[in-house]
């Protein structure tokens, strides 16, 4: 039994220095050379021996030395982790735009699983789960004292088997049940479309691979649509839980850089000389200078946090909409033996400007809260209108003697909502393009007045 102990405290120190020596510039860690750091080792040697000569089960090697790590890391932060080969693999996939599961971007709130945003299009996001939704139990088993890469693991699964979520959501005294059914979750980074002549919309759901080059696309052809240029652009990055950085680096250096000396959109800041790094524009071709609104939400985390700051700093935006999640931190993804990975807090990111990302998020310009249209009864679009009043003038008579038709004239029924028309129901959106046509007009009294 001792001997198999020295194995087991064996490979925790390999895995230990490989961790540590992997990346450039990190310390070697010799636990004889410090004092401390070798009674920590034989407190935890001491630990071990216990466990696995007196727990009423006996248990293996591989599952004490993965707890370790897992405890380990918990301890630091909600983000650092230990990823087993599989959920290692599916990660890399999730990176590329394609993975199996619910379509779910969540981490932990008061040592609480919560959901940061569910991911557009996915089973999760039909079914209604939202941006601080607190997922009590999967199927039967509580999440308490679950580590997220474990809740991943319960929530991935083969395509069309089915998983039930409980749900408890500020506002509602039950729990809510989702029985939700697993997908092969395939992203669309983006999408676009022009909200009313010369005025654009894009969403970017996640920041992935091909993001920088699809919004560069997406840009061109707004402006192809609109007569080669527009009067204004919705950024919309609500929901958006983050993803690769480069390509969040990408978006905002369409927008900033111009000169050589105002091309920063992100730096940060660790303990090694390799966690200090920042991110600017590349020199290239830039947006026209038309007004922009950046559309954010307690969903928006991470890369998405890192743009909207940008934009803010470089005063190349308006950003609309409520407080971000406030995710500023950098993970470094290290892999380890047999197939696994180490993903570790590394730094933390800032603005621009210095402003930290991390547990404060970006702070709108302009705070505009969700909110939902209700249908009124039709009164031609006001509540209370000229024809309403008694003795009321009549309409005009045109050249043929016929009245000019009033808002009681029969008209064709209103189209039903599309997701072309989405401004017609979404308050946040709605606003973002009012100040947009309110921009442009008064640019036209200003440019009248001169």
């Amino acid at each position: 039994m001792q001997t198999r102990t020295r194995i087991t405290l064996g490979l925790v120190v390999a895995i230990l220095c490989l961790t540590i020596g992997v990346a450039a510039g990190w310390r070697y860690y010799n636990p004889a050379a410090d004092q401390a750091g070798a009674e920590h080792l034989r407190l935890f040697r001491e630990v071990v021996t216990i466990v696995r000569n007196s727990y009423v089960e006996e248990v293996g090697g591989k599952k004490l030395l993965e707890g370790a790590i897992n405890g380990m890391l918990a301890s630091l932060d909600p983000h650092s982790s230990y990823l087993p080969p599989e959920p290692f693999t599916e990660m890399k996939t999730e990176i590329s735009g394609s993975f199996g599961g619910l379509g779910i971007e969540i981490s932990m709130r008061d040592s609480k699983l919560t959901v940061v945003a569910p991911i557009e299009d996915t089973p999760a996001w039909r079914a209604g789960i939202q941006s601080g939704d607190h997922i009590w139990k999967i199927d039967d088993t509580p999440t308490r004292g679950l580590t997220i890469t474990q809740a991943v693991k319960r929530m991935r699964g083969e395509a069309g088997t089915q998983v039930s979520l409980s749900v408890l959501r500020q506002g509602n005294g039950k729990p809510l049940v989702f029985p939700l059914v697993r997908d092969i979750i395939k992203t669309r980074s983006l999408k676009s479309r022009t909200l009313e002549p010369g005025y654009g919309y894009v969403r970017i759901s996640q920041f992935q691979e091909r993001t920088g080059d699809d919004f560069v696309a997406a840009l061109a052809k707004l402006r192809s649509e609109n007569g080669g240029s527009l009067k204004g652009l919705v950024l919309d990055l609500r929901n958006n839980p983050g993803g690769l950085l480069d390509a969040a680096v990408a978006v905002a250096g369409r927008f900033v850089g111009e000169r050589l000396d105002n091309g920063l959109i992100v730096y940060t800041e660790g303990r090694e000389h390799f966690a200090k790094r920042s991110y600017s524009a590349t020199i290239g071709e830039k947006e026209p200078r038309y007004p922009v609104v950046v559309l954010i939400n307690g969903g928006s985390a991470s890369a998405s946090e890192i743009v909207a700051g940008a934009l803010q700093d470089h005063g190349r935006a308006v950003i609309m909409g409520t407080t971000s999640f406030g995710k500023g931190s950098v993970q470094t993804v290290v892999p380890l033996k047999d197939g696994a990975g180490l993903k570790l807090t590394t730094a933390r990111y800032y603005t621009p400007k210095g402003r930290s990302i991390q547990a404060r998020g970006i702070e709108p310009d302009i705070v505009v809260e969700r909110a939902e249209f209700k249908e009124l009864p039709d009164k031609g679009g006001a509540g209370f209108l000229e024809k309403d009043l008694d003795n009321h003038l009549s309409g005009a008579e045109t050249d043929n003697g016929e009245k000019t038709p009033g808002p009681d004239a029969t008209k064709a029924p209103a189209a039903p909502a599309t997701p072309e028309h989405e401004a017609d129901r979404d308050y946040q959106l709605r606003r973002a393009l009012e100040l947009l046509k309110g921009w442009d007009a008064m640019r036209k009294v200003a440019a009248a007045k001169r």
